[in-house]
């Protein structure tokens, strides 16, 4: 039975949750195309498929998997066959007028060796195996969500640099109108050439940081390379803006959602498979029986039916150390620890899902009206620009009022891209949080991952 966990009634920074119960066969679904990005979703499919940790969680699942089967075989008899043959013989002593002898000998023989689980150890043993395999295979699902997230956030940081880009190149013209003018004065003798030369120089430093994006921007595009298994040479993306808010967040999210957490279900499995392994250390206590039995034949023939003897055995052994230190006891002790510490880091898991989900949706709720007010600040200072730079060609203010105003603009600016960019991730950070995407449709189809069914369609396991 799963211990309980602290799980609040409902969000704090959201109304209408109930207590969760992890649910990873839940489907996730596409939930990168809540954005309604081709391109998003080029690079994300892409993830499964190709990123070399996600790999490398599938094949460690796939190594729980037939551990599963290893341990399933236990259940069942061992039956070997053996063929053997042998030539003796015997030779006259020195000097003797006596022949030697030597004769050949056929032993085919087959031998079954069956260790009856009457106790439930080999049982209790599939069961942890099979929870082992469970933990591996919301691991896997655990890196593809971590790594198609990074992705994600990756992509939006990109594309917010290519936004920035078009917000510097479109001041550096702005810049560059200003220096027109500035020459136009200093040539005509009204402004002095220290006017001329903090205009050219605002043209160049706003120059230097469009470079800067560019670096940026290519580190971005590189780990996306890397997150579809492709070297940075292999993949180009084409520039384009960021949009300029994520999709909103429903008022109402079903509890499901944050059950589907692979790391929630990992923690759970592994906290049945320490369960497990608490009934192998007490099934340790009761003996072990084995049942043993052979057949065969000898003889001077080659085929069984020709051969002169028949042999065979039957047996039965039951092993019961009667003394061993304290061995078991300790084993059975150390089990229940560990099984301890599987149950709070389940419960900590839960905790910590819960405060990344109220972690995101209180920055998404802080970032939107923060937004609002930068836009409003941003409005304002573009149009001190204009009277400022209205008032320059009239000679009532001085350039310096002008620089002052638009480097006012050009950081008001650059504060809205930057909480547009903070919205993304934390949409994006969200979604991963609940485990993928907060679609409700998604919770129609609820069927077991692909890799669940594999142990399912391995070999039975016989109820306790």
């Amino acid at each position: 039975m799963r211990p309980p966990a602290p799980t609040p009634a409902e969000f704090k920074e959201l109304k209408g949750w109930k207590q969760a119960t992890p649910r990873d066969e839940i489907t996730r679904g596409a939930w990168w195309s809540v954005y309604r990005d081709p391109e998003l979703d080029r690079l994300v499919s892409q993830v499964e498929i190709n990123n070399q940790t996600v790999a490398a969680a599938l094949a460690s699942f796939e190594q729980a998997v037939a551990l599963t089967r290893e341990s399933q075989a236990s259940l069942f008899p061992g039956v070997n066959a053996a063929y053997t043959w042998t030539r003796a013989g015997q030779g006259a002593n020195f000097g003797s007028s006596g022949h030697a002898t030597a004769a050949t000998n056929f032993y085919p023989q087959a031998t079954v060796t069956w260790t009856i689980d009457v106790w439930g150890k080999i049982r209790r043993q599939i069961e942890s195996n099979v929870a082992v395999a469970q933990t591996d295979s919301a691991l896997y699902e655990n890196a593809k969500l971590s790594a198609q997230a990074q992705l994600a956030i990756a992509y939006f940081n990109l594309r917010a640099q290519d936004s920035l880009k078009v917000l510097l190149e479109r001041t550096i013209k702005v810049y560059k109108e200003t220096l027109k003018i500035t020459q136009n004065q200093y040539n005509g003798g009204t402004v002095s050439k220290a006017d001329l030369i903090t205009a050219e120089t605002q043209v160049l430093s706003t120059q230097a940081q469009a470079i800067q994006a560019d670096v940026l921007r290519a580190q971005y595009e590189h780990a996306i390379a890397a997150l579809i298994g492709r070297p940075p040479a292999e993949l180009t993306i084409g520039p384009s803006a960021l949009p300029h808010t994520p999709p909103g967040v429903p008022v109402s999210l079903p509890s499901a959602l944050l059950e589907r957490r692979p790391d929630i279900a990992a923690a759970e499995r592994a906290m049945q498979e320490q369960n497990a392994l608490i009934g192998v250390a007490v099934a340790a206590y009761y003996p072990q029986i084995t049942f043993s039995a052979s057949g065969g034949f000898e003889g001077k023939s080659m085929l069984p039916l020709l051969a002169a003897n028949e042999i065979w055995s039957i047996g039965a052994s039951a092993v019961d150390p009667l003394f061993d230190g304290g061995l078991r006891a300790a084993q059975l002790d150390a089990a229940k620890a560990i099984y301890r510490q599987a149950v709070a880091n389940y419960r900590q898991t839960t905790l910590t899902a819960f405060q990344q989900v109220e972690d995101e949706l209180a920055a998404l709720r802080v970032l939107g009206h923060e937004l609002k007010v930068q836009e409003k600040a941003r409005d304002a200072a573009a149009e001190a620009v204009k009277v400022y730079l209205n008032q320059y060609r009239a000679g009532t203010v001085a350039f310096t009022s002008v620089v002052v105003a638009e480097a006012t603009l050009l950081i008001d600016e650059e504060a809205v891209l930057a909480t547009r960019q903070s919205l993304f991730v934390a949409n994006v950070t969200l979604i991963e949080a609940l485990g993928g995407g907060y679609d409700a449709t998604s919770l129609e189809t609820v069927t077991a991952p692909p890799l669940i069914e594999a142990i399912a369609r391995s070999s039975p396991v016989p109820p306790l």
